[in-house]
């Protein structure tokens, strides 16, 4: 095969399957070609843009098939928003896409081969499921194409929506997102009109100046919702201005907060919310469990597929009621909620101090009295120490951040010896790692994706290792 150039034309090219950062893979020769939007059985013209040492990148050019497994986007904003980049297909192939992925990961990563991966949980709903979302306020607006030929007057500096992806100070305006149910759009949308009306400035994250840095929703299925807005100084007039119409405007709004971010950076987790109207927390109801949400807490941003998830968990666990189960990196303690009444004692172990206190107050809340929280750097909290205060696991379940579980708390978990592990995945990459190495004592007996996020390529996994 000759040599491969930047922008050479490639012609006629089959696109085969889907990798797991979302992009369409196909080969030519013995190179591999990874495409932005295209699709499992699409014949196309591709243009390379980057030759790597071991595969290639390319954008379509044009089509000579359009794969069965396309459809229509239903977001005016697709492709420009990177929010959800498998729009373009069909619920059912994003499904078997992911469950191939999963397989692929635990097997190419995990030395895993010989445990079939069980069929991927559907979300009960492919559109609008996400119970959190948060807007950036910028004063640097992403134009789209369409917009910079049009020849009309644009505004270019004023933006409420997604940073586009690439550029961290460069915002598109959302009109209109299909991930999270109403009254998020008309709330964003009303939001920015009263900004606009009333002159107030939009955040600069290059310059670090305007007032209006972001815009955070929460909801509940039950129709509750809770708005958090993000200012960079504390002007007492105009954020009252816009807390008090937010307030009248949405009655679903039933908590209110603002925070004062004057950092550099838009992480408020370290700041105190302020509470201007309403509840402190939302109440989310999974399963007959009621749970806290707080303008800081973790939660799962799918809730009625969490309630599968859970129920899973929980399956996988074999819990018959005289286990000590430990629940690491346990957030606001929904899973150890969740799986208390089929075990002796739960001990969820989490980092953030505020989550715990989530936790606690949400095992009171539901009548639990056999659940304990810990905070603390997991790897410093489980040891011989945290056994002989609270028992030995005979059962642990993890569900760790992206980057998967410290090398020192693999080593803890293979010498506590638990019976099972339940491994609960975000990143199947991490997960497959992490299980290589447990691998050394244990055995993978299920394997089970749960879709959490449908039009995008982010998958959960589950998987039950019993010791040997």
């Amino acid at each position: 095969m000759s040599e491969i150039s930047r922008y050479q034309l490639l012609e006629k090219i089959v696109v085969e399957s889907m990798s797991s950062d979302g992009r369409a893979v196909a080969r030519y020769g013995d190179m591999v070609i990874f495409i932005p939007f295209a699709a499992p059985g699409d014949i196309i013209d591709l243009k390379v843009t980057s030759r790597r040492k071991n595969y290639l990148e390319g954008v379509i050019a044009g089509f000579h098939h359009y794969s069965e497994d396309r459809t229509e986007p239903v977001c005016p904003h697709f492709g420009t928003c990177g929010g959800c980049t498998w729009q373009y297909m069909k619920y059912e192939r994003q499904l078997a896409c992911k469950q191939e992925i999963i397989g692929d990961v635990i097997k190419r990563i995990g030395k895993i081969d010989d445990v079939p991966v069980s069929p991927i949980l559907e979300s009960p709903e492919p559109y609008y499921y996400r119970n959190k979302l948060e807007y950036t306020f910028s004063s640097n607006r992403w134009l789209s194409e369409d917009e910079i030929n049009s020849g009309l007057p644009v505004d270019r500096t004023h933006a409420l929506g997604f940073h586009k992806p690439g550029f961290f100070d460069r915002v598109i305006d959302i009109k209109e997102c299909h991930l999270q149910p109403e009254p998020t759009n008309a709330i964003r949308n009303a939001v920015r009109d009263y900004a606009l009306k009333k002159n107030l400035s939009f955040y600069n994250i290059k310059n670090h100046t305007g007032y209006l840095r972001n815009l955070i929703v929460r909801n509940t299925t039950d129709g509750q919702a809770m708005v958090i807005v993000v200012f960079s100084s504390d002007e007492r007039k105009q954020a009252a201005g816009l807390l008090d119409f937010i307030k009248s405007g949405f009655p679903a709004v039933t908590s209110l907060y603002y925070v004062i971010n004057g950092k550099k950076n838009d992480s408020i987790s370290d700041l105190a919310p302020v509470l201007w109207y309403g509840n402190e927390h939302l109440v989310s109801e999974i399963d007959g469990f009621r749970f806290r949400v707080g303008p800081n807490s973790f939660y799962q941003t799918n809730s009625r597929q969490a309630a599968r998830l859970y129920e899973t968990i929980r399956t996988l666990a074999s819990l018959s009621g005289n286990e000590v189960v430990y629940d690491l990196y346990t957030g606001t303690g929904t899973i150890a909620c969740f799986i208390a009444a089929k075990a002796k004692r739960v001990i969820g172990l989490e980092y953030v101090g505020a989550a715990v206190e989530d936790a606690t107050a949400n095992a009171k809340s539901n009548g639990i009295e056999n659940v304990s929280f810990h905070t603390g750097d997991i790897k410093q909290l489980l040891g011989e120490g945290m056994f002989r205060k609270e028992g030995s696991p005979d059962v642990i379940i993890t569900d760790p951040p992206r980057s998967g579980m410290h090398a020192d708390v693999t080593g803890e978990i293979l010498a506590a010896g638990p019976s099972r592990i339940v491994y609960v995945s975000c990143n199947a990459s991490t997960q497959a790692r992490d299980i290589n190495i447990l691998h050394e004592k244990y055995e993978v007996k299920h394997i089970r994706p749960v879709d959490m996020f449908p039009q995008t390529p982010h998958i959960e996994n589950i998987v039950l290792l019993t010791r040997r």
